[in-house]
């Protein structure tokens, strides 16, 4: 696979980085709306040849942001990478993706290979504001995003059936915003929702294909586990050494 072409910055990245808690609640909420703006909620232009899951853990004041790169439709995993820094902000409601999308950038960043299509353990745009952490992390970095989250944030539904690959709409304000899909078989179903540069129909159909095996897909799983581990460890070198301010690292499979 060929390697990235030099990284430029990314205003909107940039700025998140400036942000300062409470007192720059008002920029973070205009920064949201220019994201919300962004966002396309279309059909996917291709089929993706890497996809990303990405999954972020605290330990203390630290969070760990994880992503894990997959060849699709393969799901061979291809790489891993995570990233840990300090929490940014305390925990405000509706804001959460402004605590955990810093982390997740610094992960992503840090793969060989800049993927075609992000999973995310969350929302996409079944999110009460719009903008879930699917939606957030595709418009800031302009890569198509799915959520599937293991719990209804917003909207209203019907129970689907119990075979794998069985959905009911996700309706809220009366409009489609996603999808509540059974991955397995007489198991809890995931919420999937667009996030950015896909509509509900993809976010479906890449979800499926993604959960071979698990509930969750594989890449968000390889993803939620490494931040897991990444968490431990740091919780037991803060017992033995003293609190670093973070660091990053990658691993190509």
């Amino acid at each position: 696979m060929a390697p990235r072409a030099p990284r430029m910055k990314n205003p909107f990245f940039e700025r998140l980085k400036r942000l300062r808690w409470p007192g720059d609640r008002a920029k973070a909420l205009r920064l949201e709306e220019e994201l919300k703006a962004r966002l396309s909620i279309t059909p996917l232009k291709a089929s993706p040849r890497l996809v990303a899951g990405v999954d972020a853990a605290f330990a203390g004041e630290m969070i760990v942001g994880a992503a894990c790169l997959f060849t699709y439709p393969g799901l061979v995993k291809v790489a891993e990478s995570h990233s840990v820094s300090k929490v940014p902000m305390p925990y405000v409601p509706g804001l959460l993706s402004f605590r955990e999308a810093g982390a997740l950038i610094e992960a992503l960043e840090g793969l060989p290979d800049r993927p075609d299509l992000l999973i995310c353990d969350g929302q996409g745009i079944a999110h009460p504001r719009g903008l879930g952490i699917a939606s957030f992390l595709g418009a800031v970095l302009d890569i198509p995003s799915v959520g599937t989250a293991k719990s209804r944030l917003a909207g209203e539904h019907e129970e689907p059936g119990p075979e794998k690959g069985s959905r009911s709409p996700l309706v809220l304000d009366g409009r489609v915003v996603g999808a509540v899909v059974r991955t397995r078989d007489r198991t809890r179903p995931l919420f999937v929702s667009p996030g950015h540069g896909i509509d509900v129909e993809g976010a479906v159909e890449m979800t499926l294909g993604c959960a071979t095996r698990f509930r969750i897909t594989e890449p968000v799983r390889c993803a939620d586990r490494l931040s897991k581990e990444v968490a431990r460890r740091a919780r037991e070198g803060r017992k033995r050494a003293p609190a670093s301010s973070g660091g990053r690292g990658g691993t190509r499979l």
